[in-house]
Formats: C-alpha cells, structure tokens, sequence
C-alpha cells in the first residue's frame, strides 16, 4: 500500500479553536473510556489530604515504574506526561543551535519542544507507505545531531518499524547521540511486533525508551509520563525534576492500573478490534489507509478534512487533506464511516503515490 503522508505538523504553539463545539472530538487520540472503577477509587481517596505536598522529588512512582518493567528504580525518570519528560531529555541533552532528527509528520510536541529549545528540527520524509524510513534518518545525523526520535508505533500513521531493522539502526547511529524511542502506543502492540527495551538498553548505552499513561492506561488527565535508560542518562535528566511535579493521585492511579492490568488489557483488545473493524470498512470503500498499530487510524485525503468537519468531527487534520482520527468509541466510528461514505465514493478521498 503506497500512501502520500505530507507534514502538517508546524512548531507554533497557537491553536485554532472550533467557533462550534463539534460531536465528537477525534483529535487528540484520547482513550475513549474513562478510568476503571477502582483506579477512580484509588484516586479519590489521595484526595482527601490534597492539602499536603507530594514527595518534594518522586521516589515512590519510579520504583513502582521499574519494579513492573524488571529494572532499577534510578534507571526511570518520571514527569507530567511523555511530552514534559520529552521536554527534559531536550533541555538536558541539547543546546540552542544543536539538530533534532525525527521523521515527518510526527507528534506535533516534538517541534514546539525543538522550538522551545532552540533546536534546529531535522525532518525526515516518512516512506511512500507511510513508514519511518531509518535509512535516510541515518543519513540525517552529522556532528551537529543532538538527539534522534524513533516513534513505534509511528505518530500519525500507525505504522511500526520492524524490530530488525530498528535494532540495525541502533547499532549504526553514533553512539554520542542519543535516541529517544517513543514508545507512547506501545500497549497496542500485537506480541510478535514487541521488541524488548532492556534488552535495546543493556546493548545501547544512548538509549531512551520513552512512555506514557495516556493512551491505553486512559490516565491523560493526570500527566503521568517516564522515560528508562542506562543509570549515568537517566540521572542527568533527573536533573531537571521538578520539585513536587508528580502528585501523589498519580502514584496511586499508577498502582490501581498495574493491579488491573486483566482488564486494561481486554480494554486495549476492545479498541484495536474496533480499529480493525473500522479500518476494514473503510479499505472496502476505497480509502488506502496504512494497517495501524495504535488507538488512532490515518486516513489519507483530500477530501477526508472536508468530510470530517462537514459531519462535526474534530481530528487531527493535515495539509494535504488527510486526519488521524481516535478509535474505539461505536458511537464515533459510526459517524466517521458515515461521514466518509456519505457520496459513496471512497477512493476520491484517498492521495497516493
């Protein structure tokens, strides 16, 4: 499947608010279920002594972090959310003028961080089928090259970069640059796509695995992101902890989630058939849509920006006319095919090469 994917991510942090609220809000690839019961529970009950500070630096969330991956306690860092650990591992290991290489289009934080840091940004074109082509990142890094990102899943597309060749791309880049993989989807992850990152860690010193329990865990609220690499990277980029920036609801919600892991996981099941589900109907109608790994699928334009708004979804939209669109609510997905199909002509929507 060839799919044109053009970069419409810019490095501004102004945001266009819709004048009308729209029907269903697709766009930031949230979960679409709320906390779990006892998650709820376990938050509620920190917030009777909401009048006392959290640990002035985190101890407890990192142990518990390390304790469920099978690593040290200061081989994790901790912060309010991927993006403000995304931001510390910058403000650590760059330094105003330095190249940030990542494939394009990709999270929209990564820009607005190289801007907020004065990093030049290094985009790399993804492929003709909407893949992270590492070759050509490679290709990218100089002496100036500060810091490489490496999403898998990929943000926008879905995509995953095959673990050989992820592995081929680690033992090739210098080892004087660090390499962020974030790995913000890695829960959607089929067993076969799963790469271990302690293994990547213990083989790559310059390694930074990047998280967050936003996205399936379904916490995006509370801010809660961690980052886990060899001891000497992490501490220089615990450096930049902000006192009392992890509250102690965070920790709890943390906790309660790895205690319902069963049903996270029939959860993440639930939206990935969903996925599937839609993905698959929507391939039916001529849409050539890159097979997604993640909570979100890619759906290429023109047209589908126009479709999208006419019918009040609101979604991640892109210049070429092409959105990335949350998954997994029936009452969300019903709408997007029907806005999609709605002229019964679904190949005009699509943009290939």
């Amino acid at each position: 499947m060839s799919v044109h994917v053009v970069d419409g991510t810019r490095p501004s942090r102004r945001h266009r608010a819709s004048r009308v609220p729209p029907r269903f809000d697709l766009a930031l690839s949230e979960n679409p279920f709320p906390p779990l019961t006892s998650v709820l529970r376990a938050v509620q009950m920190t917030l009777a002594q909401a009048n006392r500070y959290p640990e002035f630096s985190p101890q407890r969330l990192p142990l518990l972090i390390a304790q469920h991956l099978g690593v040290r306690a200061d081989q994790v860092v901790v912060g309010s959310g991927a993006t403000g650990v995304a931001l510390q591992i910058l403000q650590t290991l760059t330094t105003p003028g330095a190249e940030i290489v990542y494939s394009a289009p990709t999270f929209d934080g990564y820009p607005i961080m190289a801007e907020m840091t004065g990093v030049t940004a290094v985009p790399v074109p993804l492929d003709a089928a909407g893949n992270q082509d590492l070759r050509a990142m490679r290709r990218a890094v100089d002496r100036r090259t500060a810091l490489i990102v490496v999403c898998r899943p990929h943000n926008p597309t879905g995509t995953v970069v095959p673990a050989d060749e992820l592995k081929a791309f680690l033992s090739d880049v210098p080892s004087r640059v660090p390499v962020v993989l974030d790995e913000a989807y890695v829960e959607f992850l089929g067993a076969t796509e799963y790469a271990d990152p302690r293994a990547l860690i213990a083989k790559h010193s310059n390694l930074i695995v990047l998280r967050t329990f936003s996205k399936a865990y379904g916490l995006a609220g509370l801010r809660i992101g961690y980052a886990f690499g060899r001891t000497e990277l992490i501490a220089r980029i615990g450096k930049l902890q902000l006192p009392f920036g992890v509250s102690a609801a965070a920790v709890a919600a943390v906790a309660a989630s790895y205690a319902a892991e069963p049903e996270l996981a029939a959860r993440t099941l639930r939206i990935t058939e969903a996925r599937d589900a839609l993905r698959g109907a929507l391939l039916a109608r001529g849409y050539a849509i890159p097979e997604s790994h993640a909570n979100f699928l890619y759906i290429p334009g023109p047209g589908t920006t126009t479709a999208l708004r006419r019918a009040g979804i609101a979604a991640k939209y892109y210049a070429d006319g092409s959105a990335r669109i949350a998954v997994g609510d029936p009452s969300s997905d019903h709408a997007v095919l029907g806005a999609l199909t709605a002229d019964g002509s679904g190949a005009a929507h699509g943009s290939f090469v």
